[in-house]
């Protein structure tokens, strides 16, 4: 079969479509787009396209794919079908501050990545690599502190961070684990190479979207995705189940593990709720455990049940009101001292957001070699730390060429991207770092990677356009390492935009690595 039939589906009123559980009527999907693929896209001079060439021509390895959808006349109709099945099925994510209602529907690209195998094989190295010490990091640093001795990193750096947790002094997790769910933002420059801009290692999220994204262009798409030897991702759950048995505390051979979730009201809920689910797990909140004899218990109907690993999705200021925040009703009184008496294992671990702190990244390849012993696979975008006073002098001076960022922020929050900022938001930006240098640091703009995407056009038909993206990977660690073959690929969908996440209007796309030559 050409690869291009795999992409069209029939359409007749009323009649199922191919590989879908339910039926959706001819006359409530659009029509499809009278410009074919292939005239109406053009990649962005200067940019790195991740589908194709600037003539035109796909990359190696994206031709089945590229022609696959160049032939296609209905990628119209398949982004309609995506969309109404997010709709039917609730992916959803929450918006903090919106009056109008804090629940959206997780924006989704129907036209997929392509990482080929060559590609994907170093950056599975690199990134086991990377969690590798950055876990020898955060267990130092609680511990011995020998990196700080050693002055590789500066020890006021790591003891002035807002992230660092006298907490987690102290603490000998199973293997060492402080990271066990690691999500490591990578982006592509003009030069094709990959490089890291920065880490999750709190509580990162989107692996749950990664998941059905594959799960509706299996739907839509079964036959290509076979033919180009698309590499699963559904295991997932069941990576991360494995790999939280793995961190019960010695002696136990069936441990009992629950996910601890804020609540609904939680920008993430939608992913908690799904991975409870698909693991078998308990979720639960706060209020559902207890502490009693430095051991953590789960309320049940009949009685309370002691639980060995908790899997937590609360940042640490709400974790424990006896140690961090005394007034948060999100978490358990007395955890932090059941950790201490190696009764239950949390993941991932209190403290480790110390990993992630923007000031930190600086020196992460330093960490690479220091506890390693090796050279990084992957670079990291250059990083300025802003509380250097002659470094602070020279971004000063050319801020509108540098992207500045608050050092414990997340989510696209308080970024400042120089070159588009206009003169008011650079004079606020050069306010706030002179009154707070150490809380912010500064990084040349990557001029990222552009992938087709499909957006709805002045005449409201949906037309193929070169839009930014980044990919975040997710490691996992339990006894050994696990890296899910992909990840979630974000995309910003304002022409021109940086931003990515989905707090500030950016969408995702499925992340395909190929299990060889397609």
């Amino acid at each position: 079969m050409q690869l291009a039939h795999c992409m069209m589906l029939r359409l007749s009123h009323g009649e199922r479509l191919s590989g879908l559980g339910s039926e959706m009527p001819g006359d409530a999907l659009p029509m499809s787009s009278a410009v074919p693929f292939s005239a109406a896209y053009r990649p962005l001079a200067g940019l790195f396209d991740e589908m194709f060439l600037e003539d035109g021509r796909a990359r190696p390895g994206c031709e089945p794919i590229a022609q696959a959808i160049r032939s296609s006349p209905d990628l119209a109709v398949l982004q309609a079908m995506a969309e109404r099945m997010l709709l039917r099925t609730g992916v959803t994510f929450n918006v903090y501050g919106e009056r109008a209602g804090t629940e959206r529907i997780f924006p989704f690209d129907v036209i997929p990545r392509i990482i080929d195998a060559a590609t994907w094989q170093t950056l599975e190295a690199g990134l086991i690599q990377r969690v590798k010490a950055l876990n020898a990091f955060v267990a130092d640093v609680y511990g011995e502190g020998h990196i700080l001795k050693d002055c590789v990193v500066p020890r006021d750096l790591i003891l002035g961070s807002p992230q660092y947790r006298r907490g987690a002094i102290g603490l000998r997790p199973p293997h060492g684990v402080f990271i066990t769910v690691a999500g490591i933002d990578l982006v592509r420059g003009a030069d094709g190479r990959f490089r890291v801009l920065e880490d999750n290692v709190r509580t990162p999220s989107g692996v749950s979207y990664v998941i059905e994204n594959r799960l509706m262009l299996t739907r839509l798409m079964p036959e290509l995705l076979r033919e180009c030897r698309v590499r699963s991702v559904e295991h997932y759950p069941a990576d991360l189940l494995e790999s939280l048995t793995e961190l019960a505390p010695e002696g136990v051979e069936r441990p009992t593990i629950a996910l601890l979730t804020p609540g609904p009201y939680n920008s993430a809920f939608f992913e908690h709720v799904f991975l409870s689910q698909r693991m078998g797990v308990e979720l639960v909140e706060g209020r559902d455990l207890v502490c009693i004899d430095h051991k953590l218990y789960m309320k049940t109907v009949h009685k309370l049940k002691q639980v060995h690993v908790l899997y937590r999705r609360i940042d640490d200021d709400f974790l424990d009101p006896v140690v961090f925040r005394p007034d948060s009703l999100l978490g358990v009184p007395g955890l932090t001292a059941a950790m201490h008496a190696d009764s239950v294992a949390v993941a991932n671990g209190i403290g480790t957001g110390i990993a992630d702190d923007k000031a930190v990244f600086a020196y992460t390849p330093q960490m690479i070699c220091y506890y390693l012993g090796e050279q990084p696979i992957l670079p990291i975008v250059e990083t300025f730390l802003l509380r250097d006073p002659e470094v602070r002098s020279k971004i000063l001076r050319d801020l509108d060429r540098y992207v500045v960022k608050p050092t414990g922020a997340s989510g696209g929050y308080g970024v400042v991207i120089g070159p588009r900022a206009s003169d008011r938001e650079l004079a606020e930006a050069r306010e706030r770092i002179e009154s707070n240098p150490s809380g912010f640091v500064a990084q040349p703009m990557v001029k990222l990677s552009t992938h087709p995407t499909l957006i709805t056009d002045e005449k409201g038909a949906p037309t193929p356009v070169p839009r930014h993206v980044d990919l975040r990977p997710f490691v996992l660690t339990g006894a050994r390492p696990r890296v899910l073959a992909g990840g979630l690929t974000r995309v910003a969908l304002r022409e021109g935009s940086l931003i990515v996440n989905s707090s500030q209007g950016g969408g995702s796309k499925d992340t395909w690595v190929l299990d060889g030559p397609c």
